[in-house]
């Protein structure tokens, strides 16, 4: 477990996206329509909508635009239905890479992520090609430096509250659960006041592939800056060690 974390990538990723904010509010309002159209409005009754709530404002998402989004949700008939839709593949030396999105055109993002593969000499394959490769665990990622709660005393808290595993690394602390125990222990974090970077139902890689070569390494970053830009691509999961 340790070292993987990859909390300075989180937080990388954080800062270059506050430039792009919109961006990422326009995906979570996807993930809140979706949300609202599965299990209702009522965060209280629906827990994947509260785990998005969470989700958004761990991303600085501000409570009016949230709220926003909820209503507009429920009281539009006529909204958009957006499917869940995931691709497979590799990028430069193989890396394994998964891309979950959230579609109104199913060629449209079939097409771009096709694009962003070719692009970064990497290929869409079969689903199911590398997703044996990961597991999908729900992960809460803690900042030390915004923590004030002993290790020990965290790590308790985290296993009551139903969690698997608690791993201390040189900058954050890392709680893993059971997809279907995530909602809970996120709960009982907050009821804490535990402040998290992150809390997310993902894919973990089992093993990490390096790449050495500059041009390996232009290629996978290619791959991602465009899955990035496209509005469909929700998550994007590989096994790279940046």
């Amino acid at each position: 477990m340790s070292g993987h974390s990859k909390f300075a990538n989180i937080k990388h990723k954080k800062e270059k996206n506050d430039s792009t904010k919109g961006k990422i509010f326009t995906k979570l309002g996807r993930e809140i329509a979706v949300a609202v159209k599965e299990g209702g409005a009522d965060p209280n009754s629906n827990s994947r909508l509260k785990d998005i709530i969470a989700k958004a404002k761990s991303n600085n998402m501000p409570n009016d635009t949230i709220d926003r989004s909820i209503k507009k949700a429920a009281g539009d008939a006529n909204a958009v239905n957006y499917e869940t839709v995931t691709y497979e593949g590799y990028g430069p030396n193989g890396i394994a890479i998964i891309v979950e999105a959230l579609t109104d055109n199913k060629n449209r993002t079939a097409g771009n992520v096709r694009n962003a593969f070719t692009k970064g000499n990497g290929n869409v394959g079969a689903i199911g090609c590398v997703s044996y490769m990961f597991d999908r665990k729900g992960q809460i990622i803690i900042d030390k430096e915004e923590c004030d709660m002993k290790a020990d005393d965290l790590m308790m808290l985290a296993l009551e509250a139903g969690a698997e595993d608690f791993a201390e690394e040189e900058d954050s602390f890392e709680v893993l659960t059971n997809p279907d125990d995530f909602s809970a222990v996120r709960e009982e974090l907050e009821k804490a006041k535990i402040p998290m970077a992150q809390a997310d139902v993902t894919m973990i890689p089992q093993t990490w592939t390096s790449l050495s070569s500059d041009q390996d390494i232009k290629s996978m970053n290619r791959i991602l800056d465009l899955l990035d830009e496209d509005d469909d691509v929700q998550e994007v999961w590989h096994n790279w060690d940046e």
